[in-house]
C-alpha cells in the first residue's frame, strides 16, 4: 500500500508541529523517521495512524483519502506508540485476543502464532500475568506481539528503541520487521538514536520544525556529505547550527 502526506499542516494552539509536510512512502521498506526533540516525528505518526486530524492537507492510502471514519482503512495499519494501547487489569492473553478479534485477525491459526510470538519475545511465562504487573519493557512486548500478529501494510511505530526493550526483544523485533518488508509491508519507527537510524532503516526521514528536511536512503545521503563517516551527525549539526 502506498501511503502518502499531501501538504499536512497541523498546529497545537500557536504551535506549528507540522508545516505543509508532504512525504510517500512505499511498500517492502524500513523508514527512519529521525528529528531532535519537538521536531513532529510523534504528530506526523499520529496524522497517519488517524489518531490526529490535519488542519489542512490529507493523508492518501492508495490514492484514497484517509479520514478518520475510514475503518476499512484504519485496518490496513497498526499504530504502537512509546506506551502501548493496553487493558492493564486484563492478562496478557486477554490483550492479545482483544487485539486479534478487532483486527479479525482471529481465525485459524491466531492461536499458534501467538504462542511462536509470545515465546519468541520471552513473553509465555508471563502470558496470564496483568498487563499492569509488567515492566515498562515487558508491556512494550505484548504491544509489538499484538502488532506482529495483526500483521497490517503499514507499520508506525514511535520509539521502539527506547521502548524499555531488552536486547532480545530489541533483536527480535529487527528480525520480524525486516520479514514483514520482504512481503511487502511498509514499516516506519521514529527515533532520535542516530546509530540506529543508520544500521537499520532503507530511507532515513529527517525532521525538523515540523518540516522534512532530508528524505532518502543513507547512500545517496552521504554522496552529499562532507562527513561521509557521520552523515547524520553531520545533518543534526546543521541544525543546530540553523538555530543558533
Amino acid at each position: 500500500m502506498n501511503v502518502e502526506l499531501r501538504g499536512v499542516l497541523k498546529s497545537y494552539r500557536s504551535i506549528r508541529a507540522l508545516d505543509r509536510v508532504s512525504l510517500r512512502l512505499e511498500p517492502g521498506q524500513i523508514v527512519s523517521l529521525l528529528g531532535p526533540n519537538g521536531a513532529g516525528k510523534t504528530t506526523l505518526i499520529r496524522c497517519l495512524a488517524g489518531i490526529a486530524a490535519p488542519d489542512r492537507g490529507g493523508v492518501y492510502f492508495d490514492e484514497e483519502e484517509f479520514r478518520r471514519d475510514r475503518l476499512d482503512l484504519r485496518r490496513r495499519l497498526h499504530f504502537l506508540p512509546d506506551t502501548p494501547f493496553l487493558f492493564w487489569e486484563h492478562s496478557v492473553v486477554r490483550n492479545l485476543a482483544i487485539t486479534l478479534r478487532l483486527y479479525g485477525a482471529d481465525g485459524a491459526g491466531a492461536e499458534t502464532r501467538l504462542v511462536a510470538l509470545l515465546q519468541d519475545f520471552d513473553l509465555l511465562p508471563l502470558a496470564l500475568r496483568p498487563a499492569h504487573s509488567l515492566s515498562r519493557g515487558q508491556a512494550y512486548k505484548v504491544g509489538l506481539v499484538a502488532l506482529l500478529a495483526v500483521d497490517r501494510e503499514v507499520w508506525l511505530l514511535d520509539e521502539p528503541f527506547a521502548s524499555g526493550m531488552d536486547p532480545h526483544g530489541i533483536d527480535a523485533f529487527k528480525r520480524h520487521a525486516r520479514a514483514a518488508v520482504g512481503r511487502g509491508r511498509t514499516v516506519l519507527y521514529s527515533t532520535q538514536i542516530l546509530d540506529v537510524a543508520e544500521r537499520f532503516a532503507d530511507r532515513v526521514c529527517l525532521i525538523h520544525r515540523g518540516e522534512i528536511r532530508a528524505f532518502d536512503t543513507l547512500e545517496r545521503l552521504r554522496h552529499h556529505a562532507v562527513d561521509k563517516d557521520n552523515v547524520l551527525a553531520e545533518l543534526f549539526r546543521q541544525l543546530r547550527e540553523e538555530g543558533s
